[in-house]
């Protein structure tokens, strides 16, 4: 049993802190935090090997509420910041039902964490998997495309995060030729780059050098490498991935998927302004995953009122 086509996007909501009460996060971090800590306390210190919460990215926070340390400083909405969290959701792109919900850390790594857990979470416990994944770029990183191409078999309907265009007039990784079979780049002079296998980049890349006897003396190396003595191009170890995801981009599945993005947005809007959830008003990991689930479940049974008090085709034509 398969959906159609899923959504999945976060909305930001402000956590029941202040900044006035918060702490700089390496004074935080330097605290002793006892067994008989505040439940907002012990959750956060549970979660923080889980990819929606702790483990999403090592950067340390800015500020920290000790009220509620799981909730974010952030500005991401380019206005003045404030501790929130990230209210995701995944919805069926053809009805427009919110099918999970999931609580995170304000931050785009842990939004694709809650994403991952909430489509494993919908294929364990109602048999759902959807056939494409549509999503903003956020959704776009190698690890994540590589999830859902190679591991889950979905299609993914997001823009492509790459870094690779340059900006300074010379030549792009773009403008090199891949063979997969001989996994090797062929420059615009015919030359051949190589890997040694090595891994780059955190273990993410690959990569792949010229000659210095084919650089040296060519007539496009200012435009090429002007700055090293051969070029050096790096591939991602997910690139199978990420070449599925630009080959789906402006077909009319994926155009479909992107006008079907419109109706998880117009949920958070209709969150935030027909059922005033602009604050929280519990702390913790676990009180904004009750918060967010209680509005989900409002939101759905909203609609289906409105399905069941409808009339159908039937009743319209016998009146």
């Amino acid at each position: 049993m398969g959906g159609e086509g899923f959504a999945a996007d976060a909305s930001l909501i402000q956590a029941d802190a202040n900044k006035q009460r918060s702490l700089a996060g390496s004074d935080w971090i330097a605290l002793d935090h006892p067994q008989d800590a505040p439940r907002a306390v012990r959750e956060y210190l549970a979660t923080l090997d889980e990819a929606a919460w702790g483990a999403a990215t090592d950067v340390e926070p800015k500020f920290v509420s000790p009220s509620d340390p799981a909730a974010q400083w952030t500005c991401a909405l380019r206005g003045p910041a404030f501790f929130a969290y990230a209210d995701n959701y995944l919805i069926d792109l053809k009805a427009a039902v919110i099918v999970d919900v999931e609580a995170s850390r304000a931050v785009s790594q842990a939004e694709v964490g809650a994403a991952r857990t909430m489509l494993e979470r919908t294929a364990e416990r109602f048999g759902l998997k959807p056939e494409r994944l549509a999503g903003d770029s956020a959704y776009g990183s190698a690890e994540m495309l590589h999830w859902l191409v190679d591991e889950q078999e979905i299609e993914p309907h997001v823009p492509v995060i790459d870094k690779s265009e340059r900006q300074d007039g010379t030549f792009s990784r773009s403008d090199f030729h891949y063979d997969p079979e001989a996994d090797a780049y062929t420059c615009p002079e015919g030359k051949t780059l190589t890997t040694s296998r090595r891994i780059v980049n955190e273990g993410t890349n690959r990569l792949y050098l010229g000659s210095r006897f084919d650089c040296a003396p060519c007539h496009l190396k200012e435009r090429c490498c002007p700055n090293t003595p051969a070029r050096r191009i790096t591939r991602s170890i997910y690139e199978h991935a990420r070449e599925v995801a630009r080959s789906l981009r402006g077909t009319p599945a994926y155009e479909r998927s992107r006008q079907g993005r419109k109706r998880i947005e117009m949920l958070f809007a209709h969150l935030k302004r027909i059922l005033k959830m602009g604050r929280l008003r519990l702390r913790g990991s676990c009180g904004a995953q009750d918060e967010f689930l209680l509005v989900a479940m409002a939101q759905n049974l909203r609609k289906l009122a409105k399905l069941v008090t409808s009339p159908g085709p039937h009743m319209i034509q016998g009146a």
